[in-house]
């Protein structure tokens, strides 16, 4: 069964992100992809997380389709203009990539070549219209193409946008929709009383939302997240937990599993689950959620 044909059915979907390798060497990450291999119903592979140089998504779906795997290409409005984000998205179609995420992605400023320029010709409603251009046969410039592709599109969701800018992303949000949105990743999700309040305000019905489990690796990243990272919020009971535990990486794995459980209860559409290089750990999360 296909992501795409999971979504439509109503099953719950498990998402896993993989980070390509900040070099040609691949085989730790077909090692860590092929421990989750039956587990993940689809593999995120992002464009360069956070603006640090990795290899790009399109060369991580490549090499997990060659392996076997579905993956799902992030296509990035910062890093490409119209130009080579329609060239990627054609050939992610040839090499049978059925998935793709428009994303707009992080600062260049904040990543390891601050002295980037960053792209942006397309913003990300720009580059969802350009998807759904493509997929009725025509590129932006009005051509018609030689082979049709087509996608389930996805695309991200800020839960923790404050205020009025809350109201301006559910309004974003029905125009992705209407864009072709099949699914949408939200940003980490801690606060489970918080989401369980922000979900009351959509039709998940229209759209499938995926909330985003990031796996902490100690009290003090669960800290600075808590008091750097805009719009997430970590329950203080949750770091006591980890600062008490004896094993400290098993509780973040057992923290990770609960929330994945309690999002599944919720009757979420899935979760992407995403370790920040723990990958190895995806497979125990899943086990002790019960998935």
């Amino acid at each position: 069964m296909t992501l795409q044909e999971r979504i439509r059915s109503g099953k719950f979907v498990v998402l896993g992100e993989f980070e390509p390798p900040k070099g040609a060497d691949f085989s730790a990450y077909l090692k860590n992809a092929n421990l989750s291999r039956g587990r993940v119903d689809a593999v995120v592979v992002p464009e360069m997380a956070n603006a640090v140089l990795k290899a790009s998504s399109l060369g991580g779906c490549a090499y997990l389709q060659k392996e076997g795997m579905e993956p799902v290409l992030q296509l990035c409005c910062r890093d490409r203009n119209r130009l080579a984000l329609q060239a990627d998205v054609l050939s992610a179609a040839a090499l049978g990539i059925r998935n793709v995420m428009a994303v707009p992605g992080e600062d260049i400023r904040f990543g390891d070549h601050p002295q980037a320029r960053a792209v942006n010709d397309l913003d990300l409603t720009g580059l969802l219209e350009t998807l759904q251009k493509i997929q009725a046969g025509k590129d932006l410039a009005g051509i018609e193409l030689r082979g049709v592709p087509r996608f389930c599109v996805g695309s991200t969701l800020d839960t923790g946008a404050p205020g009025g800018l809350l109201n301006i992303e559910l309004e974003h949000l029905k125009r992705k929709i209407d864009l072709g949105v099949e699914f949408v990743i939200t940003n980490p999700i801690f606060d489970l009383r918080r989401f369980e309040q922000f979900v009351k305000r959509l039709d998940t019905k229209q759209v499938a939302i995926f909330p985003t489990v990031l796996l902490l690796k100690s009290a003090g990243m669960a800290r600075y997240i808590d008091r750097n990272v805009k719009g997430i919020s970590v329950p203080a009971e949750m770091i006591r937990d980890i600062q008490k535990a004896p094993d400290k990486p098993q509780e973040c794995v057992r923290i990770a599993a609960g929330i994945v459980g309690r999002l599944k209860e919720m009757g979420m559409a899935g979760v992407l689950i995403s370790t920040a290089g723990w990958e190895d750990r995806i497979p125990q999360i899943l086990d002790q959620a019960n998935i």
